[in-house]
């Protein structure tokens, strides 16, 4: 939260303190003349300026007839304002005949505290412009404090005031109003100026102490931090966040402020050290010190907190509190829904949203989202999706879209989805026309068709995409003459002459018109490869192997005549000759005749047994041996 410094201007009561030797005697003056009205002014300015406010109010409300509310409005407006009794300090203002420099000072004042700043910034001019005084810088401190409020907490002024960083306090407001527009590295620029300008100009003062400038940087440095978090380092903001806690400022404002910061950061951890930095925002006249938002942010965060301590009873307080003071405010209503979801009462949640969406229609929009998802959670697609599209302000948005579309194909949908893609592109074509969101939503929309089987409609989606990139026929309809065009040079392709049609080619119809036939090419066959057209096919081609008359089966056993291969004999050109007696000359008897002899062939023939292995069959593989089963053997 952002905290500008503004300056209470002691022009407003100009006189110097009375010594009390002079408050002895004015009183001995007023117990003879009790009702002397310069006597009586004279006290009520000796009270005000000793801090007695509500005596010196008191004085004034006993001797009203006498001391003339017009001669004693001022000091009655200021002790008000100084007892916090802001509207009654206006009401005097605006009551009163008065225009004096120090009563419009103490008018702005006033105005500065009730946030109504266009009217607090209008006082300042008016004062800077027609007053010549020593409290100058002062009023421009004021006006600058005036313009840092405007840009963080209402609309930022239109005109540029010229106001230049020439102290400390100018320096440090210039930095709130650049926060306040979202100038986050210019604003810590300027803050770094101010914080050297503050150690400069204090430093050379001699009844300053190093304690003292601390404490006056303690501003500077917290408004630093606060730059430093919006920037997401929240480490080094939460580092000196403490390091200003530790000075222990007597500006209550700013430690409820920068102890709400730290709050913010810690979210649901540390929750101890939250705890702690809670009770810094319960000081006595803190809500004196700061604006309305601020006050507003600091109880929204102690109800977080007692949610996320599980204190409910103290959250559900809180919460029902601060909607009691902003009722239109969707935030407390969101933190009681959270708590009853913590509880498990979805349906008490739902009742308390769909309540305030009805009494705030202004608010819909934030409390449908959260019903939407509360539906998702207890697995009620379709009424989730039902209330998603009652938001008009998100209806037609891409997200919105995506997010119907997705939920409608988990229920398996495909209808539903598609229409919201319909009525999406059916918005754009009628406001946004050919826009880039219009064309993504037409090209998804396409797609999408396309994935679930919707051909028809998507070829639909996809010519009207492609319709919106061509040209239309009335900006392509200009004279080119086609035959020059085509017999020009650079031309490459030349219509071919229409031939000559002969008589056999024409009929005619019954309208009398003459059609022109056209001759039907024929295509050669391809022939398959290694084909020899010389060479006539064979006309069983198209029949399997099998069922051909010339089909023979295959041939076995080529090889049954190398019978002595192996450790038997090998087999060779004798053996088979040796086996085939048809080819030898003559025959021997199978059993020899008494009385003769047998004579030995006279061709060199080896035995089978005897015969070698051939060398061409190559080794033999050993066969390999059984191996025999683990364990041991038995029977």
């Amino acid at each position: 939260m952002g905290y500008p410094s503004q300056t209470v201007s002691h022009a407003a009561y100009g006189n110097s303190p009375l010594s009390k030797a002079l408050n002895l005697q004015l009183l001995r003056f007023l117990q003879e003349n009790k009702d002397d009205a310069t006597a009586l002014h004279c006290k009520v300015v000796c009270l005000i300026h000793n801090g007695n406010f509500k005596e010196a109010l008191n004085v004034i409300n006993t001797h009203t007839k006498v001391l003339g509310s017009d001669a004693i409005a001022f000091e009655k407006a200021y002790s008000e304002y100084r007892l916090n009794r802001v509207e009654n300090a206006l009401k005097t203002i605006e009551n009163t005949n008065q225009e004096t420099n120090k009563l419009k000072e103490l008018y702005g004042q006033v105005l500065y505290r009730l946030e109504r700043y266009e009217k607090c910034l209008t006082v300042y001019r008016d004062l800077i412009r027609n007053s010549q005084d020593d409290y100058e810088e002062e009023r421009k401190t004021n006006m600058s404090a005036v313009v840092a409020a405007m840009n963080i907490w209402d609309k930022p002024p239109l005109d540029d005031f010229g106001l230049h960083e020439t102290t400390y306090e100018l320096c440090y407001n210039l930095a709130c109003s650049l926060i306040g527009q979202g100038r986050l590295t210019e604003a810590m620029k300027k803050l770094q100026e101010a914080e050297v300008l503050c150690s400069q100009s204090l430093s050379e003062d001699s009844d300053m102490t190093e304690e003292d400038i601390n404490a006056e940087l303690a501003i500077i440095h917290s408004q630093m931090a606060y730059v430093i978090q919006l920037q997401g380092r929240t480490e080094d903001a939460l580092q000196l966040y403490n390091q200003v806690i530790k000075l222990k400022p007597a500006d209550v404002g700013l430690v409820a402020v920068t102890a709400n910061n730290i709050i913010t950061i810690n979210k649901d951890q540390n929750v101890f050290d939250s705890k702690k930095k809670v009770k810094l925002t319960n000081a006595e006249g803190v809500e004196h010190k700061l604006v309305r938002k601020q006050i507003q942010a600091i109880d929204f965060n102690k109800a977080l907190l007692a949610l996320y301590t599980n204190q409910a009873e103290q959250c559900r307080k809180l919460a029902s509190s601060l909607q009691a003071q902003n009722p239109g405010h969707p935030r407390p209503v969101l933190i009681q829904v959270a708590q009853f979801c913590k509880e498990k009462q979805h349906s008490k949640a739902l009742e308390l949203l769909q309540s305030f969406s009805q009494k705030h229609p202004e608010r819909a929009a934030e409390i449908k989202l959260t019903m939407a998802q509360l539906y998702l959670v207890q697995g009620h697609v379709t009424k989730a999706c039902d209330i998603l599209k009652s938001i008009e302000d998100y209806k037609y948005k891409a997200g919105m879209v995506s997010a119907l579309v997705t939920m409608y194909s988990h229920e398996e949908d495909i209808d539903s989805a598609i229409d919201v893609f319909s009525q999406a592109i059916q918005y754009f074509q009628e406001n946004q026309p050919n826009s880039q969101a219009h064309l993504f939503l037409v090209r998804e929309a396409a797609n999408y068709k396309l994935k679930y089987g919707r051909k028809k409609e998507a070829i639909s989606d996809l010519e009207q995409l492609w319709n919106k990139h061509l040209p239309s026929p009335d900006t392509m309809s200009f004279k080119v003459d086609v035959d020059e065009l085509e017999n020009s040079h650079g031309a490459t392709y030349v219509r071919k002459k229409p031939a000559k049609v002969t008589g056999e080619n024409m009929q005619q119809n019954e309208q009398g018109h003459i059609d022109i036939k056209k001759k039907k090419k024929k295509k050669k066959g391809k022939l398959p490869k290694n084909c020899d057209p010389k060479v006539a096919p064979d006309p069983e081609r198209w029949l399997p192997m099998r069922e051909r008359s010339y089909y023979r089966g295959k041939k076995k056993g080529k090889k049954k005549e190398q019978i002595g291969k192996g450790t038997q004999g090998a087999t060779s050109g004798a053996s088979a000759e040796l086996l085939d007696a048809s080819k030898t000359a003559s025959s021997p008897p199978t059993s020899p005749r008494p009385g003769s002899t047998v004579s030995a062939p006279s061709s060199n023939i080896v035995p089978p047994r005897q015969q070698k292995p051939a060398a061409s069959g190559g080794t033999r593989k050993k066969p390999q041996q059984k191996k025999k089963k683990g364990g041991k053997s038995g029977w």
